[in-house]
C-alpha cells in the first residue's frame, strides 16, 4: 500500500466520522421522529460508506475490501428497512409529521419537541 492510499483512506474515514457526528446531532436536535429518522439514515449511511471505503483502500487484499463494501451494502438495505418500519409504526400510532402550523402553535406552550403532544391533541379533537 502506498502512502497516498493511506492518506486518502484516513481522510475518508475522518469524513465518515464527521457524517456520523452530524447524524447524531440531528437525532438530538430535530423536532420529530420523521426528521430524526431522515438525519440518521442519510448521514449515517454516508458516514458508514466513507468509513468502509477508507478502510477498503487500506485493506491488505481484494477479499477484505470486498467484504467491507458488502457490509456497507447490507447496512444500506437494513437501515432503509428499519427506518421504513419505524416511520410506518409512528404513523400507525397517530404521530403526525411536524409542520409549520405545529411549530407555531407549540411555540411557548412548554410542549416537547418530539411531535407526540400535537399528535395526541389531534387524536382527542377528532
Amino acid at each position: 500500500m502506498t502512502d497516498a492510499l493511506w492518506v486518502v483512506g484516513q481522510l475518508l474515514i475522518g469524513a465518515g466520522v464527521l457524517f456520523f457526528l452530524a447524524g447524531s446531532l440531528g437525532l438530538i436536535r430535530f423536532p420529530d421522529v420523521y426528521a430524526r429518522l431522515h438525519a440518521l439514515t442519510k448521514a449515517d449511511n454516508l458516514g458508514l460508506g466513507l468509513i468502509c471505503l477508507g478502510l477498503a483502500l487500506q485493506a491488505q487484499g481484494l477479499a477484505e475490501a470486498v467484504k467491507l463494501l458488502l457490509i456497507w451494502g447490507l447496512m444500506l438495505a437494513a437501515s432503509g428497512i428499519g427506518a421504513t418500519l419505524i416511520a410506518s409504526t409512528a404513523m400507525a400510532c397517530g404521530i403526525t409529521p411536524r409542520t409549520s402550523a405545529h411549530a407555531s402553535s407549540d411555540a411557548g406552550s412548554g410542549q416537547g419537541g418530539d411531535g407526540l403532544p400535537a399528535a395526541q391533541e389531534e387524536g382527542v379533537r377528532k
